[in-house]
């Protein structure tokens, strides 16, 4: 019966050890970069996975120490932050961001875009539906923007400038449509 219940006088070195970690990493997170639960990135992803990892290997592995795995997350959360800061450099930023995908371009999807960001046409009406379009026709384009969240402007067949921020984005994206960004 040891398989299922285990050593029950290490039960209560596991809860203090799972304790300690927990406060531990809301100490860590709360000092951390906000975004790391608000907006997530590839950097933010693997802050989390890694975070989750040590924070369950730390209370249930009875050969490591709660010193090793705080040592480990506070690493890792002041590493987190050191990248979250050098995002803000460009050359950094596109190693570690997606970029923006323009995959509608004045009403027609743009299904090379599509594959490359893996979707499928489908999962682009769905999401569009979804935001109340209804007629691709309406739409000058349809952003996949870094953290995968996706813009639509209206006016598919304006031939006024873009907005500001659009033209933002379109300059950023990987491989704008003809003629814009």
């Amino acid at each position: 019966m040891s398989w299922l219940a285990g050593d029950w006088t290490h039960l209560g070195a596991v809860a203090g050890k799972a304790a300690l970690m927990y406060v531990t990493a809301m100490g860590a997170l709360r000092v951390g970069e906000r975004r790391t639960l608000a907006q997530w990135t590839i950097v933010d992803s693997v802050a989390a996975v890694a975070v989750g990892a040590i924070v369950g290997r730390t209370a249930i592995a009875s050969d490591q120490s709660f010193v090793t795995g705080a040592v480990a997350l506070v690493t890792l959360v002041v590493m987190h932050r050191v990248v979250s800061g050098l995002r803000s450099q460009p050359l950094f930023r596109r190693l570690t961001d997606h970029r923006i995908r323009v995959l509608v371009a004045h009403g027609q999807v743009r299904r090379h875009q599509l594959m490359i960001c893996g979707l499928t046409e489908s999962d682009l009406l769905a999401q569009l539906r979804q935001r109340g379009v209804f007629e691709l026709s309406d739409v000058r384009f349809v952003l996949y923007e870094a953290k995968g969240g996706l813009t639509v402007v209206f006016g598919a067949h304006s031939v006024a400038e873009p907005p500001e921020l659009v033209r933002a984005g379109l300059r950023e994206a990987v491989d704008p449509p003809s003629g814009e960004g």
